[in-house]
């Protein structure tokens, strides 16, 4: 028989889902990276005046001082993961949207940097970019969960 009170959108219902289990551990421990990262970017970006070198690299960009062209884009991708970071391990309703956004534009630095500026740079030579195997598996984890995750 079924307990139907008249106080029971009152009562406490323990089926509450965090949408952050939605996360597979490898994603909740590139997101302490990136939030850490994203931080030590945005604190790069305010003091680079003070700084004479500073190695960031990512995607196969590289760059020793944040107010050059490529250390402010390496900046601002780095702040822009940490943003989503931020946006997945405190479960906003957006997170899941820029992820896929963040995956798709990692995977597209990738292969411009791999299939691209190789052969139009000439003091940078080819590699094979290893981020492209987390970053599909990224991507396709991202677009799986979307639903999930705006539904809880």
């Amino acid at each position: 028989m079924e307990n139907n009170s008249v106080f029971e959108e009152f009562e406490v219902k323990n089926n509450f889902a965090r949408r952050r289990s939605l996360l597979p551990v490898w994603i909740k421990i590139f997101v302490w990276f990136f939030l850490i990262g994203g931080s030590v970017a945005t604190v790069l970006l305010m003091a680079g005046l003070f700084l004479n070198k500073v190695d960031l690299s990512l995607y196969g960009i590289t760059a020793t001082h944040p107010y050059t062209l490529t250390g402010f884009l390496l900046s601002i991708l780095l702040i822009y993961k940490g943003i989503v970071a931020y946006g997945l391990w405190f479960e906003q309703k957006w997170a899941p949207q820029t992820a896929v956004i963040d995956a798709i534009v990692g995977i597209a630095i990738c292969i411009i940097m791999m299939a691209v500026i190789p052969f139009t740079v000439p003091n940078i030579s080819f590699t094979i970019r290893l981020e492209l195997i987390p970053l599909y598996f990224y991507l396709q984890k991202m677009k799986q969960i979307r639903k999930n995750w705006e539904n809880l």
